[in-house]
């Protein structure tokens, strides 16, 4: 019968397969089965640069600015045969630059890289010897990674190396936002024009004086070189023309030069000229470093619809046209894998995914409805294309239509992970809750995977993922890790003295305060070192209000700005606090020290009796239970709570904000922590997003979606769902309608996203047995969509454990 099914489901998969034009499925091809390899050509040019010496003497802005000139001036310039838009960051499709200034990778990262087994980076002999000659010994002791790990104090390199958290800043930097209205409605010479005004207008006798000319001199350097890097392709299509026999593709090279000399220099007049000045704009700020994650162009069906509808209307543009150039704009995205990660930062993010996001739907800057044709394209692109990149995120609002909805969970069905939903209205509610106007919160959306923020406003910077189930653990071990066997915590207190439940909350929310009061101590260390070390003139071209104030993005210049912390594991917290208050407190059918055993032994022998116990007879966060999920409520009140209690950050004057999200980190808390009085063993990953502890949630979707609404989310950033669905759920106009509208109810309930995997148990372990014949199987993992046969095998684990939900 199995077999039966897993065929039906293939069959399924292959029929939702659209038809695509021949360029873009030549392009498609070569996109997929290219082979992600490391470009050593950005390491060498930029190592080349500060040993030249023409940084010296210079101020940090103007000779980061003055490095971005000279890749611009040099980094290759590929044309992907047909392509219709060009830039690439590398030196072909699927090559990857690495950013030794921010973290070097030494020769066993690079052996790493190119042998492990799942998603590997293929390094040639030339790149390996480019490092080992050139890169590694000049950056040895001058990375921004180095400068991180020596400035922090030793409590909290203990509790990183304990799995107590991650550092997003080790490997990447600062980054995570998005594009707004103003990259779609300025050329770089506008921008260079609004520089020389500030320029004239400081004031010599302000203290900030050098620091800001300085500043503004590295932004007007900055624009300067991505104009040379534009010049450099207008020049190059020009000569391909001249070479090129065929006729059609003759007249495409001179038109994409064309294109390439008006934009960037110039804001753009066309639907293609606005995608090509977008493309240029993200090529650069991703040359010039490598934000976590990837810059995104944000509401792009919104600011793609008046190039659409003006050109449509006089017959310059057809629909099929527009298509096509959108699905030449997916395959750029595509085409740019992740930048490496190895070690702990491999752990919490495992994927060449580099997180670019598409946002469509949601409301215009007015309040009305912010669907329109461009909306419809994306969905069927997004169907289309089917790639690993870019990731989407469909906004809604009670002001969007029915049919905008339906359409996207038609999207879902075929089951590739994509697209996700959100939110809108309560988007909105964030950012005005966290001080935004109401027009930037309209304009407002999600990028990386769940996170908010107001687009080309904000620099929302993510500073790491928080294990609440390992703090649980050292607080069930008074202050000890006992995978370590030190103490790394406060002493709160012995467990099996604890007469009441409040006792243990007390100890365990004392252990939270103490381990976040070094985290985020840690958070604004990293932020100073990157603000003084780090500056991106580039990057502060676009995001306002940097030009404005002649102040770095990394250096508080955004017109709003946050730091985050990234909370892990609500579900098996939740779960685990629900079981010690009910089965030891309030029934007292289990003592505090036979738990505690239990937990030791890994629930072995006897111990899986009371495992089962557990298992089965614990009211749950997911099922719609208030004895568990009002534990859930305060958990999320506390700590996010706790983490909006800290003082802005000094250089950033940044507001402390919450996210609840894993990426892969779930997996790596779960290998560093042990067995949880939830009755999961030791290793296994805890469980992910807001989502509850895999397979537990035995009630259906709507008991989930009214669980998880009694939790308030519009105090935090963001909140992360992930729901598995039985292939045969959205099979029918009625089923399609019925879970649109429970989505929207969810919604109204105050829900911030969820998304689902629309795939068999069945299916997924046979891809297990079989990966050589389920290469384009892709699945939702956290944030975004991945192929289910390059996971570790642990994620693949995690994926099959959650609940398949046959019925709505």
């Amino acid at each position: 019968m199995s077999e039966v099914r897993v065929e039906r489901e293939m069959a399924k998969r292959k029929a939702a397969i659209r038809p695509i034009s021949k360029r873009i499925a030549k392009l498609r091809e070569e996109s997929v089965s290219a082979p992600v390899k490391i470009s050593s050509e950005r390491a060498r040019l930029v190592t080349e640069f500060y040993k030249s010496g023409q940084a010296d003497g210079k101020s940090e802005p103007v000779r980061r600015a003055l490095a971005f000139k000279y890749l611009m001036e040099r980094v290759s310039l590929p044309v992907e045969d047909g392509q219709l838009i060009v830039g690439l960051r590398g030196t072909g499709p699927q090559e990857v630059p690495t950013y030794p200034e921010i973290c070097t990778h030494d020769l066993e990262d690079l052996e790493v890289l190119d042998t492990r087994e799942n998603m590997p980076y293929r390094v040639d002999e030339d790149a390996k010897n480019i490092y080992e000659e050139e890169v590694i010994p000049f950056w040895k002791g001058k990375t921004t990674r180095e400068i991180i790990f020596s400035s922090l104090p030793k409590e909290w390199i203990e509790a990183y190396e304990a799995g107590i958290w991650t550092e997003f800043m080790e490997q990447r930097a600062p980054g995570h936002s998005a594009g707004g209205e103003k990259i779609f409605e300025k050329g770089v010479l506008d921008v260079k024009e609004d520089i020389k005004r500030q320029m004239n207008a400081l004031n010599p006798a302000d203290p900030a004086y050098y620091d800001k000319m300085e500043e503004l001199k590295a932004m007007d350097i900055a624009a300067d070189a991505i104009l040379i890097y534009a010049k450099r392709y207008a020049e190059k299509l020009q000569e391909l023309a001249k070479l090129e026999r065929d006729a059609k593709r003759k007249a495409e090279l001179k038109k994409m030069a064309q294109i390439c000399d008006h934009v960037p220099a110039h804001a753009p007049r066309t639907f293609w000229e606005a995608l090509q000045h977008y493309w240029f704009v993200h090529v650069g700020i991703v040359y010039e470093t490598n934000p976590w994650d990837s810059f995104n162009p944000g509401r792009l069906d919104q600011h793609l619809y008046p190039f659409y509808e003006r050109e449509v209307a006089d017959g310059t543009l057809t629909r099929e046209q527009a298509k096509e150039l959108l699905e030449a704009f997916w395959l750029k995205i595509n085409n740019q894998p992740a930048v490496p990660k190895v070690r702990v930062t491999a752990e919490e993010s495992f994927t060449y995914n580099d997180f670019t996001k598409i946002n469509i739907g949601g409301l215009k800057e007015d309040g009305s409805d912010g669907v329109n044709e461009v909306s419809y394209l994306l969905l069927e692109v997004l169907d289309e294309m089917r790639t690993l990149q870019p990731n989407t995120a469909v906004q809604v609002s009670v002001r969007n239509p029915e049919r905008f909805v339906t359409k996207a969970l038609k999207v879902v069905g075929p089951g590739f992970g994509e697209p996700p939903f959100f939110n809108f209205d309560g988007v909105i509610v964030k950012m005005l809750r966290q001080g935004k106007s109401l027009e930037d919160a309209r304009t407002a959306g999600v990028s990386g995977c769940v996170e908010t923020g107001a687009f080309g406003k904000e620099s929302y910077i993510l500073t790491g993922y928080f294990n609440l189930p390992k703090i649980l653990e050292i607080t069930l071990n008074d202050g000890v890790d006992p995978r370590r066997g030190k103490k790394l915590g406060l002493s709160t207190g012995d467990p099996q003295k604890f007469k009441t439940f409040d006792e243990l909350w007390d100890a365990f929310m004392k252990q939270v305060k103490y381990f976040m009061d070094i985290k985020m101590k840690g958070n604004d260390i990293i932020e100073s070192i990157f603000a003084k070390h780090f500056p991106v003139p580039f990057m502060s071209l676009w995001i306002c209000d940097c030009v404005e104030k002649a102040k770095d993005y990394n250096c508080g210049g955004t017109r709003y700005n946050t730091q985050y912390l990234q909370v892990v594991g609500l579900g098996t917290i939740a779960y685990s606090l629900t079981s010690i208050k009910y089965h030891v407190f309030d029934k007292r059918a289990v003592q505090m020290d036979e738990l505690l055993d239990a937990l030791k032994s890994d629930f072995a022998g006897k111990n899986e009796i009371l495992r089962q116990t557990i298992l089965n007879k614990t009211p749950k966060y997911g099922e719609d239970d208030d004895y568990a999920d009002n534990i859930a409520k305060d958990l999320v009140d506390q700590v996010v709570s706790m983490i909006e209690s800290y003082p802005s950050s000094p250089i950033r004057r940044a507001s402390k904000r919450a996210y609840f999200l894993p990426t892969t980190a779930h997996v790596y808390f779960g290998k560093v922590t042990g067995a949880t009085p939830d009755g999961r063993k030791a290793g296994f990953p805890v469980s992910e997003g807001i989502s509850p502890v895999q397979g537990s949630d035995r009630k259906g979707i709507a008991a989930v979606f009214r669980s998880v609404s009694k939790c308030d989310w519009d105090k935090t950033g963001g909140a992360l769902l992930n729901q598995r669905l039985s292939p045969d759920l959205l099979e029918g106009e009625e089923n399609v309608r019925k879970l649109a509208q429970l989505i929207r109810t969810f919604f109204m309930m105050g829900g911030h996203h969820v998304q689902f995997n629309v795939v068999s148990t069945e299916l997924l372990k046979e891809a297990q047995k079989r990966p050589k014949d389920f290469q384009d199987l892709m699945v939702r993992v956290a944030g975004y969509s991945d192929y289910f046969v390059n996971l570790p095998k642990g994620l693949q684990e995690e994926i099959i454990a959650r609940t398949e939900y046959e019925q709505v």
